[in-house]
């Protein structure tokens, strides 16, 4: 936020301020009132000419600097010495007011900026010392105090506490965090010690990700403002030349016309036609969209995508981690008769002891559920390997272990019966042999039915899900969320071909939302792909337009709340700022309009398009109610 302290440049403004009003008093001595006026408009306006002198010696010819200068010195040469002055000083006065106002809508984005940490407390040798979270790395210790910040991604060892998440998830009630809870770089810490063991360097941790993807998010143009930048560029040159014209051709053709009447007329529209209103306000108010967004949880990676958003008209979900909760429950295991149940768990827990997806993590949870003493050594397990959308093969203590759905079982060459249950089916083969399967179910999230409902209600009639998991769990999930339609048993390559087709039936735009490694070819193709920045993958992020920084799939909808609301504030300004130039462009041109109101539909009304664009960031924060913030993690 911008201090009231008064620099040099604003004390000047003052002199020129209290020059202008003694010269106008002695207007009738024209000798001393000439002087005043003189110094006054150089006090005013002295870094204007030198920045307008700058940009001609580099043929940057039509700009607001440009257009003052030249206006101020026709109505000197003219002999309208006050009305000269007085251009300069509103021009300088309402730059101040414009500053402020660019200060406040800037304030969302610089508080953003605030959640960088400045220091960890490491434990090294027995000893906690505070370096720069740059140099702890992953697998360090950390100990976070009451009221710290969270330095670093990481594990809770010890310790609960409560957790303020507002500035990385907008969410305004505390979460309760325990040992073996996940918490990320950027929470404050509420109430109790707690030690961390680090699981992202802080080049990859969530403060890093999120300061990245803000600071460049203004990059990224929308169509609107690269109008407005292409419209200026010649919208300018049309009026100087017009305005040459009006100062030179009447006073030719006209009977009784003089030129210092109509050069005065010029002035007027040159000081009308600076377009700074759109230059300054459109590009703020894109601007001020994102760190309203930020604000609510949600990371847009450009102004081009809060643009996008307005013409969705197709959503495609992924569904695990998603549309589900993604923290499966062991609901049945079916071994065959040779084999008993905690054999199978136990070489299915080993085999997926290297895998991060959400089946593979509540088989090993359930296995230390079930068996507490059971350890399994990393030792025992070689020749890991996963294979994407069927599932996972390695020898455990050399015997080989092949685990995934009915198509890898398939392409191994085993005959494996076809499950009819609700929930997700992990066929298991060992040495050889199909020995049972596993049942996992998942739950929809709380929020996902109310996500779909607001998509209909704002218009977009085609939801659509795709999954890897079985046909019968994708059409119960489907059937209870009301979506159109659900493709089953997919590859990331055949969601690849699925969007395509979809694409092909006429819809302008489609959004993807999804949160897995295997989620990162669609999402990078969709017009607009969304990630679950909370669970979601790291390839899922990078590829995604934008990020929902919680697991909620109802931000999506804040987020096409925001973009409705930055585009509408947009229109206001542009119809605001065209319109007024347009009245006093016609006025000034038949003389009606003087200098004075010249400034007003300058200066003026930027300053309106500048605090109407800051009405972006105002965030209408829902009362929630206190989330236990607990993840499903492997034991260690």
């Amino acid at each position: 936020m911008r201090r009231f302290s008064i620099t040099k440049h604003e004390y000047g403004l003052l002199a020129a301020i209290a020059l202008f009003v003694i010269a106008l008093v002695l207007n009738k001595s024209f000798q001393y009132s000439l002087v005043l006026f003189v110094i006054s408009y150089l006090l005013a306006g002295g870094e204007i000419l030198l920045k307008a002198i700058k940009q001609v010696s580099l043929r940057k010819l039509f700009n607001e600097n440009v257009l003052m200068s030249i206006a101020t010195i026709a109505a000197f040469a003219i002999g309208e010495y006050p009305e000269a002055v007085a251009v300069m000083l509103f021009f300088r006065i309402g730059e101040f007011f414009e500053d402020l106002a660019v200060d406040r809508a800037k304030d969302s984005i610089a508080d953003l900026m605030n959640i960088k940490p400045e220091y960890a407390n490491v434990k090294r040798d027995s000893n906690i010392i505070q370096v720069s979270p740059e140099n702890v790395i992953k697998g360090e210790l950390i100990v976070v105090k009451p009221g710290e910040r969270v330095p670093l991604d990481g594990i809770i060892l010890e310790g609960n506490s409560s957790v303020d998440t507002s500035a990385l998830t907008g969410e305004s009630m505390p979460r309760d965090v325990f040992p073996g809870d996940k918490i990320l770089s950027g929470y404050i810490n509420i109430s109790g010690v707690m030690e961390l063991e680090v699981i992202n360097e802080y080049q990859e941790s969530a403060v890093a990700r999120i300061l990245n993807l803000v600071e460049n998010a203004s990059a990224k143009k929308a169509l609107t403002e690269q109008f407005i930048t292409r419209f200026a560029r010649y919208y300018t040159p049309v009026v100087v030349l017009t305005a040459l014209l009006i100062a030179m051709l009447p006073p030719l053709i006209i009977s009784g016309a003089t030129f210092s009447e109509w050069v005065y007329r010029a002035c007027v529209m040159l000081v009308i036609s600076c377009p700074c209103a759109l230059t300054l306000s459109i590009p703020l108010t894109y601007f001020g969209g994102i760190g309203g967004a930020s604000r609510r949880g949600v990371l847009v990676k450009g102004g081009n995508y809060l643009d996008a958003l307005n013409q969705v008209d197709a959503v495609i979900f992924d569904k695990t981690g998603t549309l589900t909760e993604g923290v499966f429950e062991v609901t049945e295991i079916v071994p065959v008769e040779t084999v008993s149940k905690d054999y199978l768990l136990s070489m299915a827990a080993h085999a997926e002891f290297f895998s991060n997806q959400p089946l593979a993590k509540s088989i090993i949870s359930f296995y230390h559920q079930q068996l507490p003493h059971a350890k399994i050594e990393q030792q025992d397990i070689t020749e890991y390997q996963e294979i994407p959308g069927f599932g996972v093969q390695a020898y455990v203590q050399g015997i080989q272990v092949i685990l995934g759905n009915h198509r890898l079982m398939k392409r191994s060459g085993f005959e494996v019966p076809e499950v009819e249950k609700p929930g997700s089916v992990v066929y298991i083969a060992i040495d050889n042999s199909y020995v049972g399967y596993i049942v996992l179910a998942d739950k929809i999230k709380e929020d996902a039915t109310a996500t779909v409902q607001a998509l209909r209600e704002k218009g977009i009639l085609h939801l659509v899900m795709l999954t890897g998991d079985r046909k019968i769990v994708g059409q119960t999930v489907g059937e209870k969320l009301g979506l159109d339609d659900v493709y089953a048993e997919l590859l990331p390559e055949e969601k690849v071909e699925i969007f395509d087709h979809l694409k092909k039936k006429g819809l302008k735009k489609v959004a993807f939302v999804g949160d897995g490694m295997n989620d990162a070819p669609v999402l990078a193709k969709a017009d607009i792909g969304v990630a679950m920045g909370g669970l979601g993958s790291d390839a899922a992020i990078e590829a995604a337009d934008i990020v929902l920084t919680t697991d909620e799939p109802g931000k999506l909808v804040e987020a096409m709340d925001v973009a409705k609301r930055t585009k509408r504030i947009v229109v206001q300004n542009i119809v605001l700022a065209l319109g007024v130039k347009v009245l006093f462009l016609t006025l000034g041109a038949f003389g009606v309009a003087t200098l004075w109101e010249a400034v007003f539909a300058d200066v003026g009304v930027t300053i309106l398009a500048v605090l109407n664009a800051s009405r972006v960031l105002r965030v209408r924060k829902k009362q929630e109610a206190p989330i236990s913030y607990q993840l499903e993690l492997p034991a260690q």
